[in-house]
């Protein structure tokens, strides 16, 4: 624990020492500062006691206003003023999540933790919403801009757009406005992004909209995208499916993953068991699909043309080509030798 210089436990056991007991009860029950690390609502604590939400509420804010007024709160101060100091070099506005596990991964610890920033009148409390998570605030100047940003970076992303690590972390600054430069630096930066909830990178490290397909896989098919996507050029079914494997640790059956390329539209059959995306310009169908595209659109092509161009849209041999332009319905040769659209 070497982000802070005491033990929260032990200071938040001098804190609340001189409650009376229903009190002390009330706050242990409530933090989490027992045996019982899970915090109980108001609800399930006046169902014990027989008394309403509302009263525990009262008894609650009556313990910690006796904590606050008491000698050994102020005997305390410097602990309140070293969270305060550690808040501030994270950044300002951290998240409640990303804080306590920077200080204790023990959820007891983290209990007492939160406790102490309750407590702390320097300490400010945003609960989470659709757009950010529980974060905690010193700076209200910096927490503003903070979330300005976050929201402009996130509607400058399209819906299904990566963005590589570096790239997303100079937009973001670009957005924050008047904000010193001592903040800015990598890790606050990424400090400030986890504060979001819409903006979020996927396994492979990649930034972008969190409710994206890209960025929050949720099946075979996302997983795929992302593999091909990385790999940059295509592969064999069976090496999709044991990338997956790799790097999401899910399991993925050949056969299955096979079946799911083939329904799905971001994915082009390029050669026997290949795949690529469609994003790389490949087109949709078989070999004499992609002739009579290239026809359609070039007019008469001689045979190595043709050739030349359908392998750049597919991995097959140049014979698989030759015998598919002899389809007599769909191409048929000129007297120059050359071949159009039948």
């Amino acid at each position: 624990m070497s982000a802070i210089t005491f033990k929260p436990k032990q200071v938040v056991k001098r804190l609340i020492a001189t409650l009376p007991p229903r009190n002390l009860d009330v706050i242990i029950k409530r933090y989490g500062l027992g045996d019982n690390t899970d915090r109980m609502t108001l609800e399930a604590i006046g169902d014990i006691y027989h008394i309403t939400r509302e009263r525990v509420r009262q008894i609650e804010n009556f313990a910690l206003a006796t904590i606050k007024k008491s000698d050994i709160f102020k005997k305390e101060a410097g602990v309140f003023t070293e969270l305060h100091n550690l808040v501030v070099s994270m950044g300002g506005v951290v998240c409640e999540e990303d804080f306590l596990m920077h200080i204790s991964k023990d959820p007891s610890t983290q209990n007492h933790l939160y406790f102490l920033l309750v407590l702390g009148d320097e300490f400010a409390r945003e609960k989470e919403n659709e757009h950010f998570h529980h974060r905690w605030i010193v700076d209200d100047k910096i927490s503003m801009k903070v979330h300005d940003a976050l929201r402009t970076l996130y509607e400058s992303l399209s819906q299904d757009e990566l963005i590589p690590e570096n790239e997303l972390i100079a937009m973001f600054l670009n957005h924050l406005k008047d904000v010193s430069d001592t903040y800015k630096n990598e890790e606050i930066t990424k400090r400030w992004l986890s504060l979001s909830k819409t903006i979020s990178k996927n396994p492979l490290g990649e930034w972008g909209r969190s409710e994206s397909h890209n960025v929050s896989a949720r099946g075979m098919r996302d997983y795929a995208y992302l593999v091909l996507r990385k790999h940059g050029s295509p592969m064999h079914f069976t090496e999709v499916a044991k990338s997956i494997s790799q790097v999401f640790d899910k399991k993925a059956h050949i056969a299955t993953c096979h079946n799911e390329l083939i329904k799905d539209p971001r994915f082009i059959l390029v050669g026997r068991g290949l795949y690529a995306l469609s994003s790389w310009g490949y087109e949709q169908g078989i070999v004499k699909d992609v002739i009579a595209k290239i026809l359609k659109k070039e007019g008469p092509l001689s045979k190595k043309d043709i050739i030349d161009r359908v392998l750049k849209e597919r991995y097959v041999k140049e014979n698989t080509v030759f015998v598919n332009l002899q389809d007599p319905k769909i191409f048929k040769k000129t007297k120059e030798g050359k071949y159009i659209l039948a």
